[in-house]
């Protein structure tokens, strides 16, 4: 639990709004979205072992976290975009790991799978 006053947390989601906007639209503009595939390796060094869509893509989601964060204060979608892309890259940084994960399953019955609503 953490305390505040009710005029910080404000003016931090209105920061949290405000960066979203800007790294959306600037996503949306050649130079922009070039830029912010740049800064990414900055921000996140293990990028480095995702190719080139897959860089885009992780952008993407990441930024559409954010937005969600923002607008709809869904705050765990931008750590689960970050850990699920994370783990990507560690598979692809292990070519064991890689080449297992690429395996076709076949017929391979995986047990029963439950459904939580």
């Amino acid at each position: 639990m953490v305390l505040t006053t009710a005029i910080y947390a404000e003016r931090a989601e209105e920061n949290l709004t405000t960066a979203s906007r800007l790294f959306l639209a600037m996503l949306k503009q050649d130079d922009g979205a070039k830029s912010l595939l740049l800064a990414l390796p900055e921000v996140f060094p293990w990028v480095r072992h995702l190719d080139v869509e897959e860089v885009r893509e992780f952008t993407v989601e990441l930024l559409e976290a954010l937005s969600d964060a923002a607008e709809l204060g869904a705050r765990e979608a931008v750590h689960r975009a970050i850990v699920s892309w994370r783990a990507t890259a560690r598979i692809n940084a292990d070519p064991d790991q890689l080449r297992e994960a690429l395996r076709p399953l076949g017929d391979v019955d995986l047990g029963p799978v439950e459904v939580h609503e």
